[in-house]
């Protein structure tokens, strides 16, 4: 196809396709014969993975080259993939490091879930920096709360990955499973959680006698 009908199937200008293509995010049209091109399917669904990073995902070029690198990378495993995309992620990069005890209070949790992580997990730092904040305004109840975060966190975890398997077979597609899971998954999350927060706020308004939210199993169906 040309590049006017590779515009209009991915709704991306023709100069934005070739600045990708110079930016090394979408690999080259195939030449057909003097100064003439062909673009094909797998432009159009690279086009809809690289929209989808720098417009929904937020990220810059520079991090969604390296993003891309990895899914391109025949010799990337699946978890290789996702910590390129964990790596990715924008505004994750703390002023200082944590805090000692938060870090030992992150690591504590993932261990009794037991987890099997590697140190450079970026949600490390992360989830402790978090703990440093709700600590800097005197509130300590967070880190009590943080064993049930964990657990919510390994449902949606294991969502997100029952999405990868049944494309096993397609290393391809299972790269940019990964890759569309990770980023666009917190935005789906957090999405998800403000429309939860408002419907249990609905259906377990606090009494004068209620000292800690209900369970799942006893709120009202």
């Amino acid at each position: 196809m040309r590049i006017s009908e590779l515009a209009e199937r991915s709704g991306t200008a023709p100069a934005t396709i070739k600045f990708y293509v110079r930016e090394g995010l979408l690999p080259p049209a195939d030449k057909t014969g003097y100064n003439q091109v062909s673009y094909g399917e797998e432009h159009v669904r690279r086009l809809h993975l690289v929209r989808a990073l720098v417009e929904v995902g937020g990220l810059p070029i520079a991090r969604v080259r390296a993003v891309v690198a990895a899914v391109d990378d025949p010799g990337a495993s699946l978890t290789e993939v996702m910590g390129a995309a964990q790596h990715a992620l924008p505004g994750r990069e703390a002023a200082s490091p944590p805090s000692p005890a938060s870090v030992a209070a992150v690591q504590e949790v993932v261990a009794a879930q037991g987890w099997v992580v590697e140190d450079g997990n970026p949600g490390l730092a992360q989830a402790a920096a978090v703990l440093d904040g709700w600590a800097a305004i005197d509130r300590k109840d967070l880190f009590d709360g943080l064993p049930a975060y964990a657990r919510a966190a390994e449902l949606i975890a294991r969502a997100d990955l029952a999405l990868v398997w049944p494309d096993a077979a397609d290393r391809d597609r299972s790269a940019e499973t990964v890759v569309v899971g990770t980023l666009l998954g917190d935005a789906l999350v957090a999405g998800l959680r403000r429309i939860a927060q408002e419907h249990v706020a609905h259906s377990t308004r606090p009494t004068a006698s209620t000292t800690t939210p209900p369970t799942p199993s006893e709120e009202p169906s």
